[in-house]
């Protein structure tokens, strides 16, 4: 399906929106009211398109980028281009599928994860401490582990929100798969007791760092 416009994508958002999504979604803070099934659905119908991907994410609505997200090739994005879309993606889930879905994909994600971490703006900082807790599980060749455990420490308690649970998700990492910084992970987390509250359900582990390690930990055997 290529000859499809962007009136036509939005036509049929538009059709698709729920008010009682809209809803659930806002106390979340995302300001869309499209089931994300059926966005899926549309996505998996229209399939990669980049060029209509760019003119989606130009609309500026939520449901709209978050389609664009999936239609979207990640080798298409300049640098550049993927660090003005990050900063304009104020919507959490936006925020999160832009991260998940084409930056962790592209050849950029290196220069953008060491140029976001440390960043100013603490929702641009956040996705470079996710990036880095990809690299902490999957490459941490070359990662400073004990100079990320200094920053989460020095820092984690009094970030904002966003990026203080991404900084939390890093040192759970850091504790689940390195044992050599594991007792430094732990004692970090019980010290600030970040999440410590966090309601979570029954069936779930809690993102309390000391409890996500230690049950990691027991599920892969490696205690």
């Amino acid at each position: 399906m290529t000859d499809v416009t962007v009136d036509d994508v939005m036509a049929e958002l538009a059709a698709l929106e729920d008010p009682q999504v809209r809803e659930a979604n806002a106390r979340r803070g995302d300001d869309h009211g499209v089931n994300l099934g059926q966005l899926r659905a549309v996505a998996k119908r229209l399939k990669t398109q980049p060029d209509l991907a760019r003119a989606l994410w130009r609309t500026q609505d939520t449901a709209a980028r978050l389609l664009a997200v999936l239609v979207s090739r990640p080798k298409a994005y300049d640098r550049d281009e993927l660090d003005t879309m990050l900063r304009e993606a104020r919507s959490p889930k936006v925020h999160d599928w832009l991260v998940s879905y084409v930056v962790r994909r592209s050849p950029h994600v290196e220069d953008l994860r060491r140029a976001w971490l440390g960043d100013p703006d603490p929702v641009v900082a956040s996705a470079g401490w996710a990036l880095t807790r990809d690299r902490v599980t999957k490459r941490p060749e070359g990662l400073d582990l004990g100079g990320l455990l200094d920053v989460i420490e020095a820092e984690m308690r009094d970030a904002p929100d966003r990026l203080q649970w991404a900084m939390n998700q890093c040192l759970a990492q850091i504790g689940i798969e390195h044992p050599e910084h594991r007792s430094r992970a732990v004692a970090i987390g019980e010290r600030l007791r970040v999440l410590e509250d966090y309601p979570t359900p029954a069936n779930c582990t809690s993102p309390y760092a000391p409890v996500w390690i230690a049950e990691m930990v027991r599920r892969q055997g490696t205690a």
